[in-house]
């Protein structure tokens, strides 16, 4: 019987604790990482990034132990490399690029074939993998999370500064990600012939050089028995890295409700949560209606409450959105600092307060 197990990458950026700027770190940093246990630390499309996976979890303390033993572990190797772990969702001073990035051949034919895409790319991001037995639960998954996808966007949205400026996005990571050529939502998902007739016939177009570049929100892993949830920003602090994963994980669990919506009105509510976060407005993907994005995520939490309280985490899950509330999603908490310096000082401490 299925347990619904839960993995984390998390996806980092190392700046210079002197310019600020994002640093070509990244070797160095995997290189004298210490990571015990089932952690394990992994290159990004750029030097300037690092990620590191949690093994496989099957309770919420588990997650939540792992999730800040990983922090832990690049803060610690970022340190000795003489360099500084940044949780944002795109570089607040500086690019990260241009390429060459990562040396490695798969990047460079990324680089390559998708060209300008890749230039200042630093995106980093939260991924979260949720244990299922096939693919055909997998996409079953998928077509359950879809709707919600621009709600869990509006809760991590955590970059609405780039290169010095506002860019009046809360996240504009996921503004940045959607020019890719698959990306975003996915589609609604008949099986799984349907999906891989539709990744067959884009990698003939040459889009995608393989399905590892399959970049929609939400995907069967093409690694692990997962279904794999993209669309997250990387959160500031660990706590909020632990309740979304909890979130995604609830609704994978919990029986879906109305699953059709138009896909042209659920892009439209992804735009309004990447612009707005949770502090803003939130569309309604059924029917284009706006209201609170915190009454929308409100609505989440009670569209997956039997599942959290199986789990015991409902009021942990209930407090974290009040935290919210009354302190603001990351965007707002960047948004406060009066300049990028004080900005990037505040992800630092942020990035290594709960390890």
């Amino acid at each position: 019987m299925n347990d619904y197990t839960v993995g984390v990458e998390q996806e980092f950026l190392l700046v210079d604790p002197e310019s600020r700027r994002p640093v070509a770190l990244a070797p160095r940093v995997r290189e004298i990482s210490r990571a015990p246990g089932d952690l394990d630390v992994q290159g990004e499309l750029t030097p300037f990034q690092i990620e590191i996976a949690t093994g496989i979890t099957h309770s919420f303390e588990e997650l939540d132990e792992q999730v800040r033993s990983a922090r832990k572990v690049l803060v610690t190797a970022a340190d000795e490399a003489g360099c500084r772990l940044v949780a944002t969702g795109m570089p607040t001073i500086g690019k990260a690029g241009p390429p060459p990035g990562t040396d490695d051949p798969r990047y460079h034919q990324i680089e390559y074939s998708h060209r300008r895409l890749v230039i200042g790319q630093g995106a980093c991001g939260l991924h979260v993998h949720v244990g299922v037995e096939s693919k055909a639960e997998a996409l079953a998954a998928s077509n359950k999370l879809r709707v919600w996808l621009p709600t869990l966007l509006a809760l991590s949205a955590n970059s609405p500064i780039y290169e010095g400026e506002e860019t009046g996005y809360a996240s504009w990571r996921s503004m940045v990600w959607s020019r890719w050529p698959v990306s975003g939502p996915p589609p609604l998902w008949e099986g799984p012939e349907h999906y891989d007739r539709t990744v067959d016939s884009i990698i003939s177009t040459q889009a995608l050089l393989d399905r590892a570049m399959v970049y929609w929100d939400v995907r069967p892993s093409a690694n692990h028995p997962t279904v794999e949830v993209r669309v997250a920003d990387i959160p500031q602090l660990a706590t909020e890295v632990v309740v979304l994963a909890e979130l995604i994980r609830a609704l994978v669990v919990t029986e879906p409700s109305e699953q059709r919506v138009d896909d042209s009105v659920l892009r439209a509510a992804y735009w309004r949560a990447s612009r707005d976060g949770v502090d803003g407005l939130a569309a309604d993907p059924h029917t284009g209606k706006l209201s609170p994005a915190f009454d929308r995520a409100a609505q989440l939490v009670e569209h997956v409450a039997v599942a959290l309280r199986d789990r015991g985490t409902l009021s942990t899950v209930e407090r974290q959105l009040d935290w919210l509330r009354h302190n603001g999603s990351g965007a707002a908490r960047q948004r406060r600092c009066p300049d990028p310096v004080s900005l990037v000082d505040m992800l630092i401490a942020r990035t290594r307060e709960e390890t």
